[in-house]
C-alpha cells in the first residue's frame, strides 16, 4: 500500500512521526518518506562529499489512536526542547541515532482536544519552492520539510437497531468527514512507501 506525495490526498490525522534506518524496515503502517516532491531519495542523513552507508528517512503512521500529531519543529541538538514536544532520538527500526546536528521534536494532543492535526508530510529539496497552506519545519541536509494541517474528523457515536441484539440498539461509529481526497490528476502511488514486513 502507498500514499500519494500529492498534497492533500488524505484527511486523516498522523498519529506518530519517527525516523527509520532502512526503507525496507518499515513498521506495520507505517508510510516512508522516500522521495522528495521532485523524485529525488529524501534521504536526511547523506553525505555529500562521501557516498556514506548511513541513511535516515522520515516516516508516520496514522493509525487511529488516542493522539493526534499537532507540530513538528527542528531544533539545534544544544537548544532546549521546545515545551510540550518531545524529540525523535532513535531510529524506530535499529535504535540508532535519528539526526545529527539537528534533532526533530514532534508535538502531540489527544485526538479528543485537537482541532487541526498534521495530515501531510512532504520533503523538498530547495529553500527557494515552497508547499502553498504548509508549515516549514526546517532544513536538513539541503533538504526541507514541510507539513500540512487538516481538521481533526470527530468520530460520532450513533444508535444502530439491530434485531440480533437482546438490548435491541448496538452502538457504532461513523466518522464526520471524507478520509481520502484525490484531486484530479494526482497520483496517489508517487513518492510515499508502506513497506509491509
Amino acid at each position: 500500500m502507498s500514499e500519494g506525495n500529492s498534497q492533500g490526498l488524505s484527511r486523516e490525522p498522523i498519529s506518530a512521526v519517527a525516523v527509520l534506518s532502512c526503507i525496507n524496515k518499515a513498521p506495520d503502517g507505517y508510510y516512508v518518506v522516500a522521495q522528495t516532491t521532485d523524485g529525488s531519495d529524501a534521504d536526511l542523513w547523506k553525505d555529500g562529499l562521501f557516498k556514506s552507508k548511513v541513511t535516515r528517512y522520515l516516516c508516520y503512521t496514522r493509525n487511529t489512536g488516542p493522539d493526534v500529531v499537532v507540530d513538528l519543529k527542528l531544533t539545534d541538538i544544544k537548544d532546549v526542547l521546545p515545551e510540550g514536544f518531545a524529540p525523535v532520538l532513535e531510529t524506530i527500526d535499529t535504535k540508532e541515532t535519528a539526526t545529527r546536528k539537528k534533532r526533530l521534536c514532534v508535538k502531540s494532543l489527544p485526538r479528543a482536544a485537537a482541532e487541526t492535526a498534521v495530515n501531510d508530510l512532504q520533503v523538498i529539496p530547495k529553500s527557494k519552492y515552497q508547499i502553498k497552506d504548509y508549515t516549514c519545519v526546517g532544513e536538513m541536509n539541503n533538504m526541507w520539510i514541510w507539513y500540512g494541517t487538516g481538521e481533526v474528523p470527530r468520530c460520532v457515536a450513533t444508535q444502530a437497531k439491530s434485531a440480533e441484539t437482546t438490548s435491541g440498539a448496538s452502538s457504532s461509529l461513523s466518522w464526520s468527514a471524507d478520509l481520502i481526497d484525490t484531486p484530479h490528476g494526482a497520483n496517489p502511488m508517487n513518492g510515499v512507501l508502506n513497506i509491509k514486513n
